[in-house]
């Protein structure tokens, strides 16, 4: 095949996949799979997730059961004990997730990257001021979990969630073929934004969650609630709930996103660069 060819054979894939993942009804498409995924039904069960091993890199030998309910039932799974090393340095801020690094690095201003020509900005991400401030010129790191990695996500620190705001949004697709043609996609896109103190420097860390396509439900223990599209509670909520590092904070109920935030003194690891997998637990960011 010709390099003519084969270009021509994965832009086709990669319209074909946007095709299938975002000029579709998003929100119905989230509504029906939340029901699917939720039956019980064990023929359902089995066959669905043959489906998703045979489309994915699934790899449930990790999990702490070996049975499940349902779809759902998988998608949330738990780990065995011990399947994660937590770095337990006090200088060091770790993964909150299992994912693929996407843009990272320092903010210019308030401005950070999507993906490679697709700016965006703090004030449309966070939809706070003062927030804006605390991370202008700071550091970021982008995390994407893929559907067939592990859905829950930790606290990178040892810290307290101070406060959570919910802000309803789209649920588009957020591989990198959206990434590189939906302008602001992260701010367009339902999601919470979940502020941290930590314990020892005070300094503060935020973690935005970004629901997706089949994803669009986003659960926080701290709050005991799931941000859904059927959520009618209040958008800025306090909290006071102390965590340690790598104790669970949630989970998404497919794959999505996570970008980290830290202000201006803190530095990303040596292995955090666009494209390399990182699992919880790993070093993310060196505390200044």
């Amino acid at each position: 095949m010709t390099v003519r060819a084969q270009i021509l054979k994965v832009l086709q894939q990669e319209d074909l996949n946007f095709l299938l993942t975002n000029r579709i009804p998003r929100r119905l498409a989230t509504q029906f799979m939340g029901r699917f995924s939720r039956l019980e039904q064990p023929f359902v069960r089995d066959l669905s997730i043959a489906v998703w091993r045979l489309f994915s890199d699934l790899d449930l030998r990790e999990a702490k059961k070996t049975q499940f309910a349902s779809l759902h039932d998988c998608f949330i799974r738990e780990l065995k004990d011990g399947a994660r090393s937590i770095d337990r340095r006090n200088d060091i801020l770790i993964s909150p997730c299992d994912a693929i690094v996407g843009a990272c690095g320092k903010l210019a201003g308030t401005t950070l990257f999507q993906a490679k020509g697709f700016p965006y900005t703090l004030e449309d991400l966070l939809c706070d001021r003062n927030l804006v401030e605390l991370y202008r010129n700071g550091a970021y790191v982008t995390l994407r979990l893929k559907s067939s990695m592990y859905h829950r996500f930790h606290a990178p620190h040892d810290a307290r969630i101070e406060r959570v705001r919910y802000i309803s949004g789209d649920t588009w697709n957020v591989n990198p073929i959206a990434l590189k043609r939906i302008e602001r996609l992260f701010c367009k896109n339902e999601r919470a934004v979940v502020q941290i103190k930590l314990a020892a420097s005070g300094q503060a860390v935020t973690l935005v969650a970004v629901a997706a396509i089949l994803v669009a439900s986003i659960r926080l223990h701290c709050l005991g609630t799931t941000f859904d599209r059927n959520y009618q509670g209040r958008s800025v909520i306090d909290c006071a709930s102390s965590v340690g590092k790598g104790d669970e904070l949630g989970w998404f109920e497919h794959g999505s996103t996570i970008i980290v935030f830290a202000p201006e003194a803190f530095v990303l690891c040596d292995e955090i660069r666009d494209g390399a997998a990182i699992r919880m637990g790993e070093p993310l960011m060196r505390l200044p």
